[in-house]
């Protein structure tokens, strides 16, 4: 089956919402992600991406205009060692906590999302997706699993919870996003996560992704470079909001 082509999707969908990119670079030699926001309220739009150690979290832009916190602010991405945590909510704290705990038998992504739903935002019900990246750097390679939590075609009673797993091949990755399109109520993602075409480079996949995100929605991007090698990792933070 041919491979999707990640500009396309993006250019297409005015609101594909949240959205988690996660594959090899072209050459082998790193793992790449990408985490978006999108917002259609002013308190979605109202928002920044900002590192700190160890991970990555959303901040108002102006506290002043900031409404509601409940499910827009949160860390998207978190690291441990040998593992990358990113996902659309503050699951990454359920994930990233539960290993600490507990250590990772393989199904530890698993145990911690089955606490979990989709979001309580009626009548939406906005799924919540996730990605773990778990690195062999003896091997210079990884494999990664994506997950979404949604309701039974909008059935608020029933939470569905589909899981994939995935070993990393060069220029292969994935995207998994919120939304089908945009809508009202808005239609969930459906189906197994997209397999792209991936860039070569950090530089490349941010500039694909932030170019060919709807200008009128599109908040913030972060996309982080692993090298497989096991040297220092590097980032990239888009916001709308200056």
């Amino acid at each position: 089956m041919a491979r999707f082509d990640l500009k396309k999707l993006l250019k297409e969908n005015t609101y594909p919402g949240r959205g988690i990119v996660v594959g090899k670079s072209k050459d082998g030699k790193n793992a790449l992600i990408a985490y978006f926001i999108m917002g259609r309220s002013v308190n979605s739009r109202n928002r920044i991406f900002e590192e700190f150690d160890g991970g990555m979290r959303t901040k108002a832009f102006d506290e002043s205009k900031l409404s509601d916190p409940s499910l827009i602010i949160y860390n998207p991405y978190r690291s441990l060692k040998n593992t990358d945590i990113v996902t659309n909510g503050d699951q990454t704290d359920t994930v990233y906590n539960y290993i600490l705990k507990n250590g990772d038998d393989g199904f530890a992504f698993d145990k911690a999302l089955y606490t979990r739903e989709f979001e309580p935002d009626e009548p939406n019900f906005t799924p919540r997706i996730s990605a773990i990246l778990n690195y062999n750097f003896e091997i210079n390679n990884f494999d990664y699993r994506l997950s979404i939590l949604k309701s039974a075609n909008g059935n608020p009673s029933v939470c569905d919870r589909f899981f994939f797993g995935y070993t990393a091949l060069n220029g292969r990755g994935h995207f998994i996003h919120t939304y089908a399109k945009d809508g009202n109520p808005i239609p969930s993602f459906y189906g197994e996560p997209e397999e792209i075409e991936m860039p070569n480079t950090l530089e490349e996949l941010s500039f694909l992704v932030w170019e060919n995100l709807n200008e009128d929605n599109k908040v913030s991007l972060y996309c982080r470079c692993i090298p497989l090698d096991g040297s220092k990792p590097t980032s990239i933070i888009i916001n709308k909001n200056k």
